[in-house]
């Protein structure tokens, strides 16, 4: 997983409550056992309709998305996280994200960030025909297109595993000397070595 310090990038709106990971990727692409590829299905069938939102040319090579209420609610589907990042999108924000959503994103390097819903509707509102974000993760900023700056919260928890790109295997593996120490105070309740 790639650290994320920074981003300004275009932003693109899709201004909808409830966003379900079903719908961010329809359960007939989830064949694949990599965690690349998914990017081709998001929002699939949505897609179809050439109204929806992320059709629209202004919003081609977006990385931010601005997103409704509970967005990535429903299952624990963790391939909606791999199609938002596969294809493109380094930044989520929403005044809310479903419960098992948020850490699937977080685990893959995917920036979820939560703000009030006001916020999240004004800069949908100046962004509706295009234009660029900045989300500063350090400052826990973001600045808009009309220079405003809004800041944000986070878990310190997870902005550190963000900023320093450290996914859960990563963490663990901060403390093998540790755990190798611990595993030599331990005997083997079975001898492996006859196995």
């Amino acid at each position: 997983m790639k650290e994320f310090r920074s981003l300004t990038a275009r932003a693109a709106v899709l201004d909808r409550p409830d966003v379900d990971t079903d719908q961010i990727v329809p359960k007939q692409f989830l064949k694949r056992i990599e965690r690349t590829g998914y990017g081709e299905f998001l929002f699939y069938d949505w897609r179809q309709n050439p109204t929806f939102e992320l059709n629209r040319p202004v919003y081609d090579g977006a990385r931010i998305l601005l997103a409704g209420a509970n967005f990535g609610c429903g299952s624990s589907r963790e391939h909606a996280a791999w199609a938002l990042q596969d294809y493109g999108f380094d930044v989520v924000i929403a005044p809310s994200f479903g419960d098992i959503f948020f850490p699937n994103a977080v685990q893959i390097g995917l920036v979820p960030v939560t703000l009030d819903a006001a916020e999240v509707k004004g800069l949908m509102a100046r962004l509706g025909h295009g234009g660029e974000l900045t989300v500063d993760l350090e400052a826990q900023t973001i600045s808009g297109p009309a220079g405003e700056v809004v800041p944000f919260e986070m878990d310190q928890f997870v902005r550190h595993a963000l900023l320093e790109g450290m996914d859960a295997i990563t963490r663990t593996l901060q403390y093998e000397a540790e755990i190798a120490a611990f595993e030599a105070r331990l005997p083997s309740a079975v001898q492996t070595t006859s196995l």
